[in-house]
């Protein structure tokens, strides 16, 4: 199978309140001068202890409060993998520092990821088995050049780029499966899947409803998105309108869900600089969590901890909007199984409940008992996603960008933003192809912890460890870029916001204090801002 890969791959490429908070955050931007000019693992870790034990000893306002000088380093956020933007910007670049004997695997590994899947059985051996039930053909289909997923902002066009979690209340914590960290809709499993190999939904001559009903294997339903939207008032007056979703499930075709579902809709986030989280020391993480907020800074981030069918056991998530995942394998393997309905060693499982019948029927695209993925293959996938390369900073130097850099901190935004970690310097835990992703300094603006959000944010969906107001604290690295990218200008989980500007205001919970300072601002001082958060 991987021979006739390659030989199919060789065509392709031809072709708090505010007094505390001030004290918080002053002693927090002060300790942060170490951490921009670190230059070992050891003054990267000081700071993030005395982050955590001594972030309310001083008296200053937040308008003395001064941000860390600007590293060098700010420029090249991906540290040796960073790329430049030229001639267009993209999240699915090769890392700049990728040794040229790998590069044919990278490519061979976009390939894969770019390429849709085909119903099987085809003469296509090394590509069938989509489905039965999926929600894209292919990787790169909902991470469009790498970046963020596009939702409509009519009523009237079906969800592509994002889909649905399903989950229903545990009576107990020992009702929940350790390996999967939710209890899955009974009849539709734990994400709704909105396409189906059947031949009347691929022409779209039918609603799903309607094919069920034809005896063949139906989408489990369409969703669509209802609107709305509410006023923010600034302090001086301003006004802006900020919006959120309703999921709006139409034509489900396997019967009514459970009464007690609990939906979350989740856009597909970018991709690229995930090798460089991977590489991140765990410790690094561990020591700016605070789950008892035991320096009463208003902030509390925890760890999730969830299953890694690598090791066989639970560990560290640090992947995912809930932190649901601990290494790349698992991201990869979990969305070729779930969101194309490819069986592979990790998640060696169809799509397919023990409700839907049909679906459980229909061929696979395997042979010998092998997997529609073999090991082999996901292997060439995860490493091209491991070496996404991270976008060169832009108008760091700008006058109004270095004055939001400043608000940033003054703000209190980096106390979860975390801006820069080195990456470890040993090969344990790492692929001994992937020592170019060692000893990198690299400015991801997040500590990949869980964060209580609010009301406003939450989807109250437990996912392993993270509670419904819980969410992992997004990287901000290329946030400028998104628009340019793929057209995608969908920030937050969900993509309910369209720009920074309304990303900021849908804070909450912890991050109330930092909220409170930005609407305080004028509007040049909340412009300057939302520039240095788009340069980064």
């Amino acid at each position: 199978m991987a021979a006739m890969f390659y030989g199919y791959l060789s065509d392709y490429l031809s072709g708090t309140q505010l007094n505390l908070f001030a004290r918080v955050t002053a002693l927090s931007s002060i300790l942060l001068l170490s951490a921009c000019s670190a230059e070992s693992h050891d003054d990267n870790n000081k700071v993030a202890n005395n982050h955590a034990e001594n972030s309310n000893n001083t008296e200053l306002s937040s308008a003395e409060i001064k941000s860390p000088p600007v590293s060098a380093s700010e420029l090249k956020p991906g540290g040796d993998t960073t790329t430049s933007i030229q001639p267009f910007p993209a999240f699915d670049k090769v890392a700049e520092n990728l040794p040229d004997d790998l590069k044919a695997d990278f490519f061979a590994g976009k390939a894969l990821a770019e390429q849709p899947w085909v119903k099987a059985p085809t003469i296509t051996t090394a590509r069938d088995g989509l489905g039965p039930l999926y929600n894209a053909r292919a990787c790169l289909a909902c991470h469009i050049r790498g970046g963020k997923g596009r939702l409509p902002d009519d009523s009237n066009s079906a969800v592509f780029n994002a889909f649905l979690r399903l989950s229903i209340p545990a009576e107990s914590p020992d009702d929940i499966d350790p390996r999967i960290g939710v209890i899955p809709e009974p009849v539709y499993g734990e994400q709704l899947q909105g396409q189906s190999i059947a031949l009347h939904h691929q022409l779209r001559a039918s609603d799903p409803q309607q094919i069920h009903a034809k005896g063949d294997v139906s989408p489990e339903a369409y969703v669509y998105i209802n609107w709305h939207s509410k006023t923010i008032t600034y302090a001086d007056g301003s006004q802006t309108e900020i919006r959120w979703p309703e999921a709006d499930i139409r034509y489900l075709s396997y019967g009514p869900l459970h009464e007690n579902t609990q939906i979350s809709l989740r856009n597909a986030p970018a991709i690229h600089g995930m090798g460089l989280i991977e590489a991140i020391p765990q410790q690094a993480i561990d020591r700016l969590a605070d789950p008892d907020d035991s320096n009463q800074d208003g902030i509390s981030g925890r760890v999730n901890r969830v299953w890694d069918a690598v090791s066989g056991k639970t560990v560290p998530g640090r992947f995912g909007l809930k932190a649901n995942r601990p290494n790349m394998d698992m991201v990869v393997a979990s969305a070729f199984a779930n969101d194309i309905g490819i069986s592979n060693p990790l998640f060696p499982s169809q799509p397919c409940t023990a409700a839907q019948a049909v679906c459980n029927q229909q061929i696979h695209g395997t042979s010998n008992n092998e997997f529609e993925l073999p090991a082999e293959l996901l292997a060439l996938v995860t490493e091209f996603s491991r070496n996404l390369a991270v976008p060169e900073r832009r108008d760091a130097n700008d006058p109004e960008v270095l004055n939001g850099r400043d608000l940033f901190y003054q703000s209190g935004c980096h106390l979860c933003h975390q801006p820069s970690f080195i990456t470890r310097d040993s090969t344990a835990g790492t692929s001994q192809n992937n020592t170019h992703l060692l000893n990198q300094t690299i400015w991801p603006y997040s500590d990949f912890l869980l964060h209580d959000m609010g009301d406003g944010l939450a989807d109250k969906r437990p996912d392993f460890l993270a509670t419904g107001n819980e969410w992992r604290t997004p990287p901000l690295w290329g946030t400028g870029l998104s628009q340019r990218v793929n057209g995608s200008n969908s920030f937050l989980h969900d993509g309910r916001a369209r720009s920074v500007e309304e990303a900021i205001l849908w804070h909450g919970g912890e991050a109330s204090g930092a909220l409170q300072n930005f609407l305080q601002m004028d509007k040049s001082s909340r412009m300057a801002l939302i520039r240095f958060v788009e340069s980064l």
